[in-house]
């Protein structure tokens, strides 16, 4: 098994997602209607830290949720037991500006199905999606509009990432399969 590529450290993560921060502080003027929302599982300590980032940035608190987007994927069929984990969202989104974020974009299928369970939550001014890398492949028309890092792979590989939140060290790997 070939040893896999580091793409990104914890310092380089760091600065991607300040850099991410400060993207979406100069797109969203009404920062104070910013609504950080991650995507069950790899979005959510994303949001968490972007939520922090930015609110250092504008002096604004900007309030996290959480999307879990496993009974809105169009795949249901395929798998045989969805893992399904509460969504949380700390208020209704309608008038908003919703900034999604997920760990990596691949072929578009989780966003989709995000944007389907947003609409439970109310209808937001507008939805920004940010991810921390973006790795090609988009069977859907979908594009991120905010972008930690574009790394180009083939279908035999994979990328990890993994965080400290959940018990490791921060750190994005590109692995062959």
């Amino acid at each position: 098994m070939p040893t896999p590529t580091r793409i990104l450290n914890e310092a380089a993560i760091k600065r991607v997602l300040t850099r991410i921060a400060h993207e979406i502080a100069e797109r969203n003027e009404a920062v104070q209607d910013v609504v950080m929302i991650g995507i069950h599982r790899g979005g959510i300590h994303l949001a968490k830290r972007l939520s922090q980032l930015l609110g250092a940035i504008t002096g604004h608190l900007v309030l996290v949720g959480d999307l879990d987007v496993s009974m809105h994927r169009d795949d249901l069929e395929h798998r045989i037991t969805p893992a399904v984990f509460p969504t949380v969202i700390p208020l209704d989104v309608t008038g908003k500006i919703v900034v999604l974020v997920d760990d990596v974009l691949f072929s578009g299928r989780t966003i989709r199905a995000a944007l389907d369970a947003l609409n439970d939550f109310g209808r937001p001014k507008c939805v920004q999606l940010a991810v921390l890398i973006d790795r090609g492949h988009r069977e859907l028309p979908i594009k991120a509009d905010f972008i930690g890092k574009n790394v180009p792979t083939s279908l035999k590989e994979r990328i990890n990432v993994s965080l400290k939140e959940d018990g490791s060290e921060d750190e994005v790997n590109l692995e062959k399969l």
